[in-house]
């Protein structure tokens, strides 16, 4: 029997495979320390990567730094050249140009959330940063998991705070080459001995780091997801999955989708991932179901949702073409508990949409 070969790229996925390792061999690499708390260790980290680099032969430089270290971060700073930041008041930036003049191979960042001083070239630290990586400098740095933009209204919810400056959503998901969640928080204090209220603080504190690292291992797993995606499609290889959890709630005119549209925005807030909606265009419709329509594609963008208006004459096919184009984990649809035509026919593809959802979840909400 003949082996198989792999698929050939077509010329598209080729000329975006060439563009991508131009992009590589040109640009620097960005690796993220990840923090979900203060004190798990980012500093210390980042700069003793810094070290072991240098001592295996890498051009190393610190270009911006805390005001104050402990000592064990202290004696590694010792051993690092540092090209001082500009002043302005009490604000400090990164010389970009004298960074960029000494050119290393590696330059170390702390605090990738940072907002410059009025007036520089850039407003935020993470421009500088992308500045030195289309520069050929690779860029080691730390941040937050409060400071990430996408992560807001989540961290707001978990911690009843919301940072005055942010990184954008695209950035990490765009340029971050290596992102590592520091997960090593100070050890937790004992809960014998406490009183009730004590004891039910502390279990409320154990409960907000718990979910605030979770937020941070599905950052870092979006961004793996990402890299993936851009690899297996320069590689002309078709693999609609990632680890990425990708959420489609699938709309009808005859269906109040509130209830699916609610639980599929909770489900892509919590695993930080896509949410999408989709409604396949029908013909003739009533002014009761246009209503329908217009109130569910609505809802669907005042809760953040991507939504597509797909064409099809057939509506499964349509929804499922879709979800694997997207990568799509999930699905979720409802289903008429109405007797007549309307049942029977949403009710065959419902049932058609299942059985040929290979690989994707299908959730449906009796209506």
């Amino acid at each position: 029997m003949p082996k198989t070969s792999p698929q050939r790229p077509n010329p598209e996925q080729l000329l975006e495979q060439i563009e991508l390792e131009e992009r590589r061999a040109r640009r620097g690499r960005l690796k993220v320390f990840l923090g979900y708390s203060a004190g798990v260790g980012k500093s210390f980290q980042m700069l003793d990567e810094g070290r072991r680099r240098m001592q295996r032969g890498e051009d190393v430089v610190a270009c911006a730094l805390q005001p104050a270290y402990p000592p064990e971060v202290q004696e590694i700073l010792h051993k690092l050249e540092i090209i001082p930041t500009l002043k302005s008041g009490e604000s400090e930036s990164i010389d970009v140009d004298a960074v960029i003049r000494r050119h290393p191979q590696v330059a170390l960042i702390d605090g990738l959330a940072y907002d410059n001083p009025p007036g520089g070239a850039s407003a935020h630290r993470w421009q500088d940063v992308e500045q030195l990586l289309n520069s050929g400098i690779s860029v080691i740095t730390t941040v937050n998991l409060q400071y990430l933009e996408k992560l807001q209204d989540e961290i707001e919810r978990v911690t009843g705070s919301r940072a005055n400056s942010t990184i954008p959503r695209g950035f990490l998901d765009g340029s971050a080459d290596e992102i590592v969640v520091v997960d090593t928080p100070a050890p937790e204090a004992p809960s014998a001995g406490l009183a009730p209220p004590e004891r039910a603080a502390l279990l409320v504190e154990r409960q907000r780091l718990s979910r605030l690292r979770e937020l941070a291992l599905l950052v870092a797993a979006s961004v793996v997801d990402r890299q993936l995606e851009t690899y297996l499609r320069s590689h002309g290889i078709e693999q609609p999955w990632g680890v990425q959890e990708r959420i489609l709630v699938c709309i009808s005119p005859h269906l109040n989708a509130a209830q699916m549209l609610e639980s599929g925005s909770r489900n892509a807030d919590r695993f930080q991932g896509e949410f999408h909606v989709v409604y396949v265009q029908e013909h003739s419709l009533s002014d009761a179901d246009r209503l329908t329509l217009e109130k569910n594609l609505n809802y669907a963008r005042e809760l953040g949702a991507q939504v597509e208006i797909l064409s099809g004459f057939d509506t499964s096919e349509a929804i499922l073409r879709f979800a694997r184009q997207k990568g799509i984990t999930q699905i979720f649809v409802g289903h008429s508990s109405r007797h007549g035509i309307q049942r029977r026919l949403w009710g065959s593809r419902v049932d058609r949409l299942v059985r040929s959802a290979e690989g994707i979840d299908v959730v449906v909400y009796p209506q």
